[in-house]
């Protein structure tokens, strides 16, 4: 049996491991056991696993692995983020960036290779598609930066929160992100709280009511418009499920209490970004526990959007924070290595087309 043809234990969250081990006559608590191992414990060879006996070792040896990705560059911001690229078995790459801060260490975890929807102020969009990522493709990112990282440090994990941000969009790729996120929060894996770990979503409707039956962890939206017609242009997937559409699955799905939505609102210059938008961000939101996280656009290539000014992001602040809205302004981290929020780009093979597209139009431009 060739590697490629094994299957990865990365892909099975503990029911599929305890299904896989019934499959082969042995009791439930080898799932346990093997899940803690891989993920608590950071071991990928089978032969180190000491309480699993020599017959089931060889037994995984000859039928399964623990394939993770490669990693094809390591790069450290002068702020203390460090961005990994990881390269795919089929050779496509992808980006996760770990940023640290005095009280918790948040990873950010890409989903597909590229990203279907097309929002047009974000640098992943414009890279355009190639395919979903598999369980163990985005669990394998949590593995390899918790072993980079040290795993944990003075007793603390040093990755305490993993936030669905990276590239693609986590609800379209619905049944191996949800599976990977039950991994995260195994007691036997990486013990995270749904608190702390966020998903962020440009407004996939119908998945977030899925999602709030089978694993309701954080939720972040990527807004960026308070109205329908702006937000048609900055996030196309709003013709289909438009702002109200979208706020009212955000307010069933976190029900009553004190949670909130986190909705992110990427500041783009004489775009979306004055006292009148401001203004009518406050209405649209009225009635939905909301936490708003202002963003400072961060450039890339070829973009045709500019950064609000600091002056212009402080006065969008002080109108929403006025009104009684908890408003954070996200403090821009590795941009020097191309990490902030909105760059992410990897490299792969874009089946859309999109960046061919996108290229062609700029050379024209440039005639």
């Amino acid at each position: 049996m060739t590697a490629a043809s094994k299957i990865n234990l990365l892909d099975l969250d503990r029911d599929g491991l305890v299904q896989y081990f019934a499959e082969r006559g042995e009791k439930s608590f080898r799932a346990t056991q093997v899940m803690k191992w891989i993920h608590d414990q950071g071991v990928a060879d089978f032969a180190a696993m000491t309480n699993v006996s020599k017959a089931l070792r060889a037994s995984l040896q000859e039928e399964a692995g623990i394939r993770l990705p490669e990693i094809a560059a390591d790069r450290l911001s002068d702020d203390g983020s460090r961005k990994w690229l990881f390269r795919l078995a089929d050779g496509n790459c992808i980006e996760t960036v770990f940023i640290p801060e005095a009280e918790r260490g948040t990873l950010c975890i890409s989903s597909q290779v590229g990203c279907i929807l097309n929002c047009s102020f974000c640098s992943t969009a414009q890279q355009g598609f190639n395919r979903n990522l598999t369980t163990g493709e985005i669990t394998g990112q949590l593995w390899l930066a918790a072993r980079a990282l040290g795993q944990t440090s003075q007793g603390e994990r040093v990755v305490s929160n993993v936030v669905l941000m990276g590239m693609g969009e986590p609800l379209l790729n619905y049944d191996n992100v949800v599976r990977a996120i039950r991994i995260m929060l195994d007691d036997f894996a990486y013990g995270l709280s749904k608190r702390r770990v966020t998903l962020s979503t440009a407004g996939v409707v119908p998945a977030i009511s899925r999602l709030r039956e089978d694993c309701d962890v954080s939720l972040a939206v990527s807004l960026h418009a308070p109205d329908d017609l702006l937000r048609n242009e900055l996030v196309p997937l709003n013709k289909k499920y438009p702002i109200q559409t979208l706020l009212q699955a955000c307010k069933d799905y976190v029900g009553e209490g004190r949670r909130r939505v986190t909705f992110e609102y990427v500041l783009l210059d004489g775009v979306n970004d004055s006292d009148a938008h401001a203004r009518r961000l406050i209405r649209c939101l009225e009635g939905v526990p909301a936490k708003v996280n202002l963003i400072p656009f961060n450039p890339f290539p070829q973009t045709r959007y500019r950064r609000s000014t600091d002056a212009r992001i402080d006065r969008f602040f002080e109108i929403l924070n006025h009104a009684g809205i908890v408003t954070i302004t996200r403090r821009t981290r590795g941009d020097d290595i191309d990490a902030a929020c909105g760059q992410l780009a990897g490299r792969f093979q874009d089946r859309t087309r999109r960046r061919d597209r996108g290229l062609a139009v700029t050379q024209v431009a440039g005639a």
